[in-house]
């Protein structure tokens, strides 16, 4: 049974609700652009310890014959 690796492509921060997107051309987490510049969500806190959404329920494999888009 072939298995496929998935990575997630964005993250909230349970604190201060930083949002970050997947850059695969920087091949690094950027701060994902907000509504309009004076967004504070998106930026969140430069002072906070992030602590990202990760809850058990993004499962990082998945089988070759399973839809990409669930979960």
């Amino acid at each position: 049974m072939a298995h496929t690796l998935r990575t997630p492509t964005d993250r909230t921060c349970e604190r201060c609700g930083r949002i970050e997107v997947w850059d695969g051309d920087a091949g690094g987490w950027r701060v994902a652009a907000g509504a309009d510049e004076s967004d504070d969500r998106a930026v969140g806190s430069p002072y906070c310890i992030h602590e990202w959404d990760i809850n058990g329920s993004f499962a990082p494999f998945e089988d070759a014959g399973t839809d990409a888009a669930e979960g």
